[in-house]
């Protein structure tokens, strides 16, 4: 079983935290990087947490006590400790590829895990020209 932790990460029933591979979600919690997207994005921080709620939310019905398998690429874990996995539904929905598809994430590749890059980008782009999600009245390229 799983929980949400936040729009792309979740924690397992065993304990584990996972970050998903290929996606980054607006922070929903004040910390060093909702810092930094502010300052990129010039954007204020109730703006980025508003939507790093809603990403979190998107995140929590998607997977909230359900089980989930984890699939790996080069790098099983993160400088945190964090598993990084690609997860999927039983039903076999791509967790991570649905969050970018509704709009939820953008794009975030660190090598080695690459895999799914090009399969992100594509999702992107089709969210943000529907104005899918988060992309819904974004005027801009840079949402966080």
């Amino acid at each position: 079983m799983s929980s949400a932790i936040d729009g792309d990460t979740l924690k397992l029933s065993t304990g584990e935290y996972v970050r998903l591979i290929g996606v980054d979600t607006p922070e929903s919690r004040y910390n060093n990087k909702l810092v930094r997207d502010c300052k990129r994005s010039r954007r204020d921080k109730d703006a980025i947490l508003k939507m790093g709620r809603e990403a979190s939310n998107f995140t929590r019905k998607l997977v909230e006590g359900k089980r989930v398998k984890l699939a790996f690429d080069l790098q099983k874990h993160d400088k945190y400790g964090r598993l990084l996995a690609y997860v999927y539904l039983e039903d076999g929905t791509f967790v991570n590829g649905k969050i970018v598809e509704e709009g939820y994430a953008k794009v975030m590749t660190i090598p080695p895990n690459v895999k799914y890059a090009k399969t992100f980008l594509l999702l992107e782009r089709e969210a943000r020209q529907k104005g899918s999600g988060l992309w819904q009245g974004a005027v801009d390229k840079s949402l966080f």
